[in-house]
């Protein structure tokens, strides 16, 4: 009479340790981002016109200011043409820092079925645009150092700078890139509840340009759109970025706009968490 034995299925590979987890992630980021910078280096052209193109804003802006100053006797809201010429050149560098992953792609996503694949990824599809775009901005930063310094020529900036403002300024940039990718993923997620969706992203583009300080400093707003202002996300993406570098903020308003942004980074990521478990259960695609 033979007995027989039972064999458990294997477990599987043990779950990593909390170092092994971030040293994961780190290797992740670091070889899509890397994987960015190679594969943007082979469309110098395509990123070189495009960097030209984004030109063309921050000069409009910046003349039509620059004339307003002139014409009130020398400034306009303590900004003289030299402090405008400052502002948006950093505009320049704030704005492309800001480029991500636009909620309009994931109506292509679904329709290519390029979701599908995504998901069968070990790793969130958020954290695959947070890595490539961020690895784009090495291109996107590049490209700007010779037109800030055109810009520059043409348009004598006053700027003045001290340490606090320079490592406040680098570090809220991306922090400013990190809210508004958060913020325009759960944008995206609405593409999977209705096609329909131009009208409510166009709304909220036209609110980050009127309350961002991407259109006007927002020290040139009245009070009551301010009191708004303050209450929104905007700021933290646009504004304050900029401000910290070009305005004389003080060690306390350099403080309150970084623990501002980290609170907008906190709301956003869990936000994109909750929307992103409660969208894709409505996902049904297949692919190419």
């Amino acid at each position: 009479m033979s007995a027989t034995t039972s064999v458990a299925p294997p477990a599987g590979p043990p779950p990593l340790p909390r170092v092994g987890r971030i040293r994961q992630m780190a290797d992740f980021y670091a070889t899509v981002s890397r994987t960015a910078v190679q594969e943007q280096f082979q469309y110098r052209t395509a990123n070189t016109m495009f960097m030209i193109g984004m030109v063309v804003e921050p000069v409009v802006y910046l003349v039509v200011w620059s004339v307003v100053a002139e014409a009130s006797g020398g400034s306009v809201g303590g900004y003289t043409p030299g402090g405008f010429a400052a502002y948006y050149i950093v505009w320049m560098l704030v704005r492309n820092m800001n480029i991500v992953f636009t909620p309009y792609g994931w109506e292509f996503r679904i329709r290519e079925g390029q979701l599908s694949g995504m998901l069968l990824r070990p790793i969130h599809p958020l954290h695959y645009d947070l890595a490539y775009f961020a690895g784009w901005k090495v291109i996107a930063v590049l490209l700007w150092v010779p037109i800030a310094v055109v810009l520059a020529l043409l348009f004598p900036p006053e700027l003045t700078v001290n340490l606090a403002q320079a490592t406040t300024f680098l570090v809220a940039i991306w922090g400013a890139y990190v809210i508004r990718t958060l913020l325009l993923f759960v944008l995206g997620m609405v593409t999977l509840w209705t096609t329909r969706v131009a009208a409510l992203f166009q709304l909220y583009f036209t609110a980050e340009l009127l309350l961002s300080g991407r259109l006007v400093p927002l020290d040139l707003m009245p009070d009551w759109v301010l009191r708004w202002v303050d209450l929104l996300p905007f700021r933290s993406t646009f504004g304050f970025p900029i401000e910290a570098l070009v305005s004389d903020l003080s060690g306390a308003q350099l403080l309150r706009g970084l623990v501002a942004q980290v609170v907008w980074i906190t709301f956003g990521w869990i936000l994109a968490m909750v929307v992103w478990k409660r969208a894709i259960r409505r996902y049904s695609a297949v692919g190419n």
